[in-house]
């Protein structure tokens, strides 16, 4: 059975430059995968050069084991797999409802976007307490909830975040973790780029270690946390 996602020889950047060099990676089904290393280290160029927005020079996608590579950000999101950037990602001048009708915009019956939404606010409650307000009026760790639910009314298979606990609250990141944990129960693959590396690693099933572009470590959550040399250099102490 073919990997939920893989990336082979992935060479990714801006114009001329290459900021990820020959990264491989891959995640099984409903599996959490952490993406980590210093900043700079290529981690977000990497999620934006396989998502179709950033430039790949070399190397293939695959997304349940059909090649993708050719397929731009919006094919990408037909075929399952979504996209969470760190910023700018809901409108805040729209409705918490409108935000996740937005994205159910390839949903064509009324009631799977009703079954749907109603999943959202199951896995957010908030969500479904604020559903008329603007996203503007909503504090830092509810737009991020936002942000994911708007995801997941796409019903993806593959999730793609990029640093989805970054300026929030200790305990705003735990609640959010804990949901991401509910979000690869039910059954999504999640790539998860985190600034928290040592929290995103307790949670993963797996993890990558990025240094200067390329892969310097893989194995899981547990086998990276445990690599002293790693957790001074990457992870900080404690």
């Amino acid at each position: 059975m073919p990997s939920a996602f893989a990336a082979q020889d992935i060479h990714g950047g801006y114009g001329k430059a290459v900021v990820v060099q020959g990264v491989s990676l891959s995640l099984d089904r409903g599996e959490i995968v952490a993406l980590v290393g210093p900043n700079g280290s290529g981690k977000s160029t990497f999620l934006k050069a396989v998502y179709g927005l950033a430039h790949l020079f070399q190397g293939r996608v695959f997304l349940d084991g059909t090649d993708v590579t050719d397929l731009g950000p919006e094919e990408k999101s037909a075929a399952g797999m979504q996209y969470v950037p760190q910023i700018d990602n809901t409108f805040p001048d729209l409705r918490v409802r409108e935000n996740l009708e937005m994205g159910a915009y390839l949903t064509r019956d009324p009631e799977d976007l009703h079954r749907t939404m109603n999943e959202v606010f199951d896995l957010f409650p908030i969500l479904g307490e604020r559903r008329e307000q603007r996203a503007s009026t909503l504090s830092g760790g509810e737009r991020q909830m936002l942000a994911l639910g708007r995801a997941l009314m796409a019903r993806p298979t593959v999730l793609f975040l990029d640093e989805p606990t970054a300026a929030l609250a200790p305990r705003m990141v735990a609640e959010l973790f804990r949901r991401i944990l509910r979000i690869r129960d039910s059954g999504v693959s999640v790539l998860l780029v985190e600034q928290h590396a040592k929290k995103a690693l307790e949670i993963a099933d797996r993890g990558y270690v990025l240094v200067a572009g390329k892969t310097a470590m893989e194995g899981t959550g547990a086998e990276i946390l445990a690599s002293e040399d790693l957790r001074k250099v990457f992870l900080g102490q404690g």
